[in-house]
């Protein structure tokens, strides 16, 4: 069997949440995180190595409360990503505080991942599905063309992905008939009304969204050369900033729509009817602790993980 990596991002500040590391919040009878139900489903669908992406600040903590259990059961690294963890000639603008966003947490891995990889967020509970049929998609359907890389991503609904407690920022996907993508576009405030799905887009417009669209979720399987890619491609973003922007982020989805769009790659849309949930506001954790404990009581889970 091929090695494959599961990349996990959890360098977010969790401003939303409202205080606290909404990444190491308990949602499991047992103290589990929402990591822990991530990991054991990667685990399950035959990934074999796990890169945690954190703060340095957090490493103490975070080892603590989740490095030392899961390096029990697969391979652990960490990467960092920094504030200041910038190309040589660059520096961070005066007034900016947060990191650069997602293209970045994933190029801090750069010397850790040579392997195919999946990058996930380390908030987001995806469900079993998506893990096995990107594993299987990234062992036996991505073995690329000179030129081009192929890549996969978990196309989720967007209906499946609302939080009840406020908007949320999703990846609204263009997809072919061929299954592949072909857009893909940061959409934000998307929220439930009594009026149906309502969204803006970055300039704070509205814009029509459908339930049924596929969306990202970060859930995206990649080749290991694409670091290369983000690694070239991140000096060029930061110079197209202006002086007074300090809260742009060079992303994923960002870099990967410029690749489909020029004809670099390739990104089959592997559908999942997995319900989406996580604590991106506080009010959420009520909901995901009741929906783990349904899961238990499911089977799909046991009552304890990674002993």
């Amino acid at each position: 069997m091929k090695d494959t990596t599961l990349v996990i991002m959890a360098a977010g500040i969790g401003s939303r949440f409202g205080g606290g590391i909404k990444q190491l919040e308990p949602v499991g009878p047992n103290g589990e995180i929402i990591m822990d139900y991530s990991i054991c489903d990667a685990l399950d669908a035959g990934f074999n190595k796990v890169v945690f992406i954190i703060r340095r600040e957090l490493e103490k903590d975070f080892r603590e409360i989740i490095g030392r259990r899961v390096e029990k059961a697969v391979h652990v690294e960490y990467a960092y990503q920094e504030l200041d963890g910038l190309p040589a000639g660059f520096s961070v603008p005066a007034g900016r505080t947060k990191p650069w966003g997602t293209g970045q947490a994933v190029l801090s891995a750069k010397g850790l991942v040579n392997e195919p990889f999946l990058v996930i967020n380390a908030d987001d509970y995806y469900g079993k599905e998506g893990f096995v049929r990107l594993h299987d998609y990234m062992t036996d359907g991505m073995e690329g063309t000179e030129g081009i890389y192929e890549m996969c991503m978990s196309g989720f609904l967007l209906e499946n992905t609302l939080s009840e407690n406020g908007g949320v920022t999703r990846g609204v996907c263009g997809v072919g008939a061929d299954g592949y993508l072909k857009t893909v576009t940061e959409t934000y405030d998307i929220r439930k009304t009594a009026e149906g799905i309502q969204a803006r887009d970055d300039l704070g417009n509205p814009v029509t969204v459908g339930a049924k669209q596929y969306v990202s979720m970060n859930m995206w399987g990649l080749p290991a050369a694409f670091i290369g890619e983000l690694e070239a491609g991140f000096p060029e973003f930061l110079s197209s900033l202006k002086k007074e922007d300090i809260k742009s982020e060079y992303l994923l989805p960002m870099v990967i729509d410029g690749l489909v769009k020029s004809g670099r790659a390739r990104v089959k849309v592997i559908e999942t009817r997995d319900k989406w949930f996580g604590v991106t506001y506080r009010e959420d954790k009520p909901a995901v602790v009741e929906s783990i404990r349904a899961l238990i009581r499911q089977g799909a889970y046991p009552e304890k993980l990674f002993g």
